[in-house]
């Protein structure tokens, strides 16, 4: 059995798709969480494969970059899609997830600041319009899925990525859970965060708004 070592900050953030699909699959590994801005980063981060979080260690071997490491679980654990279209499929919902980072971190980062202007504007003109234009997206994929998950008839790596942003947009103030236009994305998270295993990791981990 390979010995797996996943190196995050103490948040969900990047890293906690990968946390999941560790649990799905009933594999035990070491989640080494590193608080930002301690000297024990700055001292960890020029030995990082590209000087940033997370990275996956397995046997000694490191794949950096999220997406990278989430794939490799994914095939390696069998949530990555059951034919090379299903694959195809997972790997484009997160690179249109990818599209959606740019905004989604701008708010974060306007919120931190505390400005109230500064977060209404860019809450209007740039986070706003985004969210829109991803959310039909996946609204589409929804409608059409048979399962309730995105890609085939059962839980894929990108499940796990959706859901979790959807988490942070909550936690952040920015996901009406209310709204009927949120429903099928509201039912979509609650399916994934009800698999057990989910739903055991996610009761017991540290909490964090990202």
């Amino acid at each position: 059995m390979p010995q797996y070592k996943l190196c995050y900050f103490n948040l969900r953030g990047w890293a906690e798709p990968a946390r999941q699909l560790f649990k799905l699959a009933h594999v035990e590994f070491e989640d080494v969480r590193i608080e930002n801005g301690t000297p024990e980063w700055e001292a960890l981060k020029p030995k990082t494969p590209f000087g940033q979080l997370p990275f996956l260690t397995v046997d000694g071997f490191e794949i950096p970059q999220s997406a990278a490491i989430l794939r490799y679980l994914g095939r390696k654990f069998g949530y990555a899609g059951k034919t090379p279209e299903e694959e195809a499929w997972v790997d484009a919902i997160v690179d249109q997830f990818k599209d959606f980072v740019t905004p989604l971190r701008q708010i974060i980062m306007a919120q931190r600041g505390g400005d109230a202007a500064e977060i209404q504007r860019v809450k209007t003109d740039v986070f706003e319009p985004a969210r829109y234009g991803f959310f039909k997206i996946l609204n589409g994929i929804l409608e059409k899925s048979q399962s309730g998950f995105l890609v085939g008839n059962s839980v894929t790596w990108a499940d796990l990525v959706i859901a979790d942003i959807i988490t942070t947009m909550k936690k952040l103030g920015v996901f009406d859970v209310a709204a009927e236009g949120n429903k099928k994305l509201v039912q979509f998270r609650e399916k994934v965060n009800a698999i057990p295993e989910i739903k055991e990791h996610n009761e017991t981990r540290p909490d964090s708004v990202v």
